[in-house]
């Protein structure tokens, strides 16, 4: 009996246990389903799409259009007008020196002054001499007054008159004599005195007060340049003597000064001519402008750059120097368009002056275009144009980096 029942209550619990199992699985199946249809929802809509690039940060400016003069460029060197040594023209001792080194002068002013004193005994020799002979001739004229009607008489001989008159003629001749020997003298007095010829700017003084100057000098007292107004003799390429004939033809033709870093200007001075013949070994011309030089900014020696005005292009389309890239094929341009995305243009470039382009052809005027960042730029690359405090900045992190290797 125990037995019987023993084994119906296992029977009861095996149910259980089989319906527990069946429910387990149930919820374990519909569980899974639901993790498909939610791993299949998920993989239905694809993967997510990339983000966007971020903008490339850049510097821009418009294309502007105005008139743009267009030069010659050659280099050249600063020539007095007039270089003049001055020497003195007689021997003696300075006595005294009247000018400063590097002192502006004017023609006739008093330079040194040598001892007078020897030339002057000589002149005061000359003119006694000179009144001695006119005593003389005086004499011998009236002499030959008081015999000339006592040879009409009979009471004279013709050959006294005669020799009376070659006395008179005599002294006359050395007369004149006196009078060449006291010009020399009275030059030579005047060559004691050291002027300058020209007006100018002495340079070093060659010798000192005290010692004895002579003719023979090589290097006489000083040398003086004139720089008010001064000559600048520059080279251009024979193939542009064509065109400068034909600018002078028209009138004067500007010619500028600048330093030798191209970056001030010293003086603006007009073409005064070009040289007779090609240099043949260079294949140049030479030419020579002339400067007022008011400021004394161009000195006798020193190299300059020189541009030649050729002409004024009007409405010509100019950007900053900076945005003109160089390829394989030629210059080019990154332009920003309006959706802020750069295509590259490819462009002519006429010449580059103080830090802006002249383009004859590959722009259009207000268009805008990448100055600096081109570095990190491809066609279709979108921008963020910077401005302000920003630009600044950029623009000084791209100048230390061009600085540093």
């Amino acid at each position: 009996m125990f037995a019987a029942a023993d084994g119906k209550s296992k029977a009861t619990s095996m149910r259980k246990k089989l319906v527990i199992l069946a429910a387990f699985l149930v919820a374990t199946a519909a569980l899974g389903g639901v993790g498909v249809a939610v791993w299949h929802g998920s993989t239905a809509s694809g993967p997510a799409p990339a983000p966007a690039p971020p903008s490339v940060p850049v510097i821009a400016a418009k294309v502007v259009a105005s008139d743009v003069p267009i030069y010659l460029r050659g280099v050249g060197t600063v020539i007095a007008y007039n270089n003049v040594v001055v020497r003195s023209q007689i021997t003696g001792q300075i006595t005294k020196i009247n000018f400063r080194q590097g002192q502006t002068v004017h023609k006739g002013d008093l330079l040194a002054q040598i001892d007078p004193r020897p030339y002057q005994a000589q002149l005061d020799q000359a003119t006694a001499n000179r009144d001695r002979d006119q005593a003389q001739l005086a004499h011998a004229q009236a002499n030959l007054g008081r015999y000339t009607p006592l040879l009409a008489k009979g009471f004279a001989t013709q050959q006294l008159v005669d020799t009376q008159k070659a006395q008179v003629a005599q002294l006359e001749a050395m007369i004149k004599s006196d009078e060449a020997v006291i010009e020399s003298a009275r030059v030579n007095l005047a060559y004691t005195r050291l002027t300058a010829p020209i007006d100018g700017v002495t340079g070093i003084r060659q010798i000192d007060e005290g010692n004895v100057i002579h003719p023979t000098d090589p290097s006489g007292l000083v040398n003086i340049t004139q720089i008010q107004p001064i000559s600048l003799i520059f080279t251009l390429p024979e193939t542009t003597l064509a065109q400068i004939q034909q600018e002078m033809a028209k009138g004067p033709v500007k010619v500028l000064a600048y330093s030798q870093d191209d970056k001030t200007k010293l003086d603006e001075g007009e073409l005064l001519l070009i040289d007779n013949q090609i240099i043949q070994t260079t294949g140049t011309i030479r030419l020579r402008a002339t400067f007022p030089n008011a400021k004394r900014a161009l000195w006798p020696g020193e190299l300059v750059n020189v541009r030649l005005l050729l002409r004024t292009q009007q409405n010509g389309l100019t950007v900053a120097a900076g945005a003109v890239q160089q390829g394989p094929n030629g210059p080019y341009i990154y332009v920003i368009a309006d959706d802020q995305s750069v295509q590259i243009r490819p462009v002519t470039v006429g010449q580059i002056s103080e830090g802006q382009a002249l383009i004859e052809s590959g722009l259009k005027p207000d268009e805008t275009v990448v100055v600096d960042g081109q570095s990190r730029l491809q066609p279709g690359s979108h921008v963020k144009v910077l401005t302000g405090r920003a630009a600044e900045q950029a623009d000084l992190q791209s100048a230390v980096e061009k600085a540093i290797p």
